[in-house]
């Protein structure tokens, strides 16, 4: 059996007579940009998530760079605290916003970003704190809702990875100004390309989110070809939002869909020496179910040649990449993330896959340990 690490076609099928419905109303519109199927989806969005605001935008890095400057950072220079394992984009969007992206370590077990580390490295230029939901699962963000409040921070949030999660029974945006999303393919609430939003619970930060991703111009009569602040190009298409309108309704099932695969990869790989699931928190929407291993390459290549996918994310933390250099931080500066970086992979994980392709994965898993 060949076994992909995601396969969108199943989300398809089940939701197909919806999007076909959005789009046959998209042509007969024939308004492809901020139309009522991305109005629509932001009301969707916000109401689902138990956020005042949604803004829809072009891809979670514009999200995070928008948040950013809708919180008054942009050109700031300021440094943002960013956890050193995490997608290279969460980094990226740090500098577009005109910020220095300064890094942290994770906690051993979730791997998500190590309050007490994060609260050694603010400085006088630090501005903000920007956890990672990482792999669907929702930061202690009670624990750095306080500390930002003592030491004056803005908090952010990076859920690209946390479709649907909350803290603790409430929504993201109760505990900070902007939280971002991303709706690439592969993610729990896909689109079939390039698409985020930020979602907030203020109409002043929505109202400015929504002149930053359109070039910084008005909606009002007279005003649409008439740049009001320094902004960018990052729009959501309709036809994107097509599709996420008809996946929305759906994914509380598929979480609760990949919290029970993921469980029963738990049960299929206990015991399995060399191989150690990476902690998952209270209210997890398993995004990714990632193991850390010992001869990890080696793993991945038994896997391949029996058709198995995997992934690793992320192979190099972020301190170490050329990119971010400025950061000035040698090998060995934050030891947690580097030893991880080495050792996890992720494995296949999407709503459909069949309770079979998780048992062959492990069987495969546990035939490479010799157990």
């Amino acid at each position: 059996m060949t076994i992909p690490m995601v396969d969108l076609r199943p989300l398809l099928a089940a939701t197909e007579p919806a999007w076909r419905a959005n789009l046959a109303r998209l042509f007969d519109r024939m308004q492809f940009v901020l139309g009522e199927q991305v109005e629509a989806f932001e009301k969707e969005l916000a109401q689902a998530w138990g956020a005042g605001f949604a803004v829809a935008v072009g891809s979670g890095t514009a999200a995070l760079e928008l948040s950013l400057r809708a919180a008054g950072l942009g050109e700031s220079g300021a440094e943002v605290i960013v956890p050193a394992l995490t997608s290279p984009f969460t980094a990226q969007a740090v500098l577009a916003a005109g910020c220095r992206p300064r890094f942290a370590d994770v906690d051993a077990e979730t791997l998500l970003l190590d309050a007490g580390d994060a609260a050694a490295r603010i400085r006088p230029r630090t501005g903000a704190l920007l956890p990672v939901h990482l792999y669907g699962q929702p930061c202690p963000l009670a624990e750095l809702a306080d500390l930002v409040r003592r030491r004056g921070l803005i908090l952010l949030q990076d859920a690209c990875q946390a479709h649907g999660a909350q803290a603790h029974g409430r929504p993201f945006t109760r505990l900070s100004p902007a939280v971002a999303y991303s709706f690439y393919p592969t993610k729990n609430l896909p689109c079939l390309g390039d698409g985020g939003a930020v979602l907030t619970g203020s109409r002043p930060v929505a109202a400015r989110l929504r002149l930053l991703r359109d070039g910084g111009r008005g909606r009002g009569k007279g005003s649409g070809q008439v740049s009001r602040i320094r902004a960018v190009h990052s729009r959501l298409d309709e036809m994107q939002a097509c599709y996420l309108r008809a996946f929305l309704p759906r994914l509380a099932e598929w979480n609760a869909a990949r919290a029970r695969l993921a469980a029963l990869y738990d049960q299929a790989l206990a015991g399995c020496r060399g191989v150690r699931p990476v902690g998952r928190r209270e209210g997890s929407v398993c995004h990714l179910y990632v193991v850390r291993v010992s001869r990890r390459d080696a793993l991945r290549q038994h896997l391949a040649r029996y058709g198995i996918a995997t992934g690793v994310h992320y192979p190099v933390p972020l301190h170490r990449q050329p990119a971010f250099a400025a950061a000035g931080l040698k090998r060995g500066s934050l030891p947690v993330a580097e030893r991880a970086c080495r050792e996890i992979v992720s494995l296949p994980l999407w709503p459909y896959m069949p309770d079979s392709a998780v048992e062959e994965v492990a069987e495969h898993v546990r035939e490479f340990y010799g157990g």
